[in-house]
């Protein structure tokens, strides 16, 4: 499937079958968060079939019925730790769906003491990704233009124009893209607004953009 229809496609489901994940997609699940682990200095960790995780998950728009979870986690001084954990967390939820599994961005609402992972005193949960085979195929957001997070104008080049597209295709928390595309010249600069989970979704965002854009076509500029 190629990434334009996995970006499209892609939707938060939060009700899941019991059904067990194959061994050989838990296995490409795994080998790329021990990549990710070893080469961005965070330790992210995968539970599969954990039916208690979710089992008091109450949420404003019902119960979360999941079994498997990755959560995001690194060391607590590491300045970049959300915008990093947004960004390779991304990768790993279009993965899922490239392995036609269906997944959850999941922030604020779950209890740390239910889930079975290991976080040390110098390290911080920073959010979890529920994952399986959904009941459904979840429900597209509502969408800014891409006026409205960007300077995107009628002669802008069209790699700028399909990044900011991928963008707002981006999940980002309680759908409220909080962020803003400055293009000069060859080089685009992202800013995060103020709200829940800005920084995570910053890196969310940065993932897509560069995957419509290409990342051949243009420098971040801080």
């Amino acid at each position: 499937m190629d990434i334009d229809t996995l970006i499209r496609e892609r939707h938060s489901v939060r009700k899941y079958y019991d059904h067990p994940v194959e061994e050989n997609k838990l296995a490409i699940l795994s080998a790329r968060i021990a990549e990710i682990n070893s080469t961005h200095g965070v330790h992210f960790q995968m539970v599969t079939e954990d039916p208690e995780a979710f089992s008091n998950f109450i949420l404003h728009y019902g119960r979360l019925e999941a079994y498997n979870y990755i959560a995001l986690i690194g060391n607590k001084k590491d300045a970049t730790l959300d915008e990093k954990c947004g960004y390779y967390g991304e990768e790993l939820v279009l993965k899922m769906q490239e392995l036609g599994l269906n997944s959850c961005w999941l922030a604020l609402t779950y209890s740390k003491k239910s889930l079975k992972v290991s976080v040390a005193k110098d390290e911080r949960l920073v959010l979890i990704i529920a994952f399986g085979y959904g009941m459904n195929q979840g429900m597209g957001h509502k969408k800014k233009t891409p006026q409205e997070v960007s300077n995107l104008a009628a002669d802008s080049p069209a790699w700028f124009a399909k990044g900011v597209e991928y963008a707002l295709l981006a999940p980002t928390a309680v759908n409220q893209q909080k962020f803003y595309f400055t293009l000069d010249g060859d080089k685009v600069k992202l800013k995060a607004g103020h709200g829940p989970s800005t920084k995570v979704d910053l890196g969310i965002v940065k993932y897509h953009f560069e995957l419509g854009a290409g990342k051949e076509n243009f420098l971040w500029q801080e």
